[in-house]
């Protein structure tokens, strides 16, 4: 399987990197392309076996997949560049741009040759995060056009570099609230829990250890026992009288369940 990479950015070198570590894919069947000549010697640098290009048309050439992973104000003009040049009976696009949607895609790839058979290019629009770099992504797939294969081997590519659920287009901009926004959103949490640390008297290292690991391991209970609830772990740890639920409802009192609403419905 030859995948194109299209911008190697934040999310598409973290993409890259990722494919690279998982059981799937080599590093030399990815092609990654970009403008900028130092961010593919950067991650040349990571993994001698990448191919890199600063052609677009070259790097899409012979690929299965091809992932688009440029800011979402130049897709058009990415697109434009390569859609003549691309087997939509064949190649399948995925979109990592957020806010762009299917019916702009359909729209960008739209080819005005009129000697030529018309084809609808199989699309996937992947919301990830930047965990997907050490395979630890939650990653939703939305598609358009696309087989019930092509769609179990896209979540199975994803699957590769952490958890991946399939949800209908409508849920993308949502989901990216809960799990691309949310990894800040849960970084911002492990800040103030290391400066309450802090303020407590520990060592700003021994207090990111502390708060990271207690992260992990709450989210990794909840991933152990799907049928368990956070509402029951937290029960687990709330004895009465006792330390934590005094916390936990000064932490209300403070709006700590009102401020994450808000701050996913802003982000959507």
């Amino acid at each position: 399987m030859k995948i194109a990479i299209i911008g190697t950015g934040n999310m598409g070198g973290a993409i890259a990197r990722g494919l690279a570590k998982g059981s799937l894919v080599k590093a030399s069947d990815i092609t990654c392309s970009n403008r900028s000549l130092e961010k593919l010697e950067k991650l040349l640098g990571e993994n001698k076996e990448f191919h890199i290009t600063q052609s677009n048309i070259e790097a899409v050439k012979g690929a299965n997949i091809i992932m688009l992973a440029v800011k979402p104000w130049l897709m058009e003009t990415v697109i434009n560049e390569i859609k003549y040049h691309l087997d939509y009976e064949k190649q399948m696009i995925v979109s990592v741009a957020s806010g762009i949607t299917f019916d702009q895609l359909n729209q960008f790839l739209q080819r005005d040759r009129m000697d030529e058979t018309i084809a609808v290019p199989s699309l996937f629009r992947v919301i990830p995060n930047t965990a997907i770099e050490i395979r630890s992504s939650m990653t939703l797939v939305s598609s358009c056009n696309a087989l019930k294969e092509q769609e179990q081997l896209i979540i199975k590519l994803f699957n590769d570099l952490g958890n991946t659920i399939l949800v209908t287009e409508n849920l993308m901009a949502a989901g990216a609230a809960l799990a691309s926004c949310g990894t800040a959103f849960a970084l911002r949490y492990i800040r103030a829990a290391m400066e309450g640390g802090i303020e407590m008297g520990f060592y700003p290292h021994q207090a990111k250890e502390i708060v990271a690991q207690t992260v992990k391991g709450a989210a990794e209970l909840l991933l152990a026992h799907p049928e368990s609830h956070p509402e029951t772990e937290i029960d687990k740890v709330t004895t009465p009288g006792g330390i934590t639920i005094k916390g936990l409802n000064e932490m209300e009192a403070c709006g700590f369940t009102n401020a994450v609403i808000k701050g996913l419905k802003a982000s959507k």
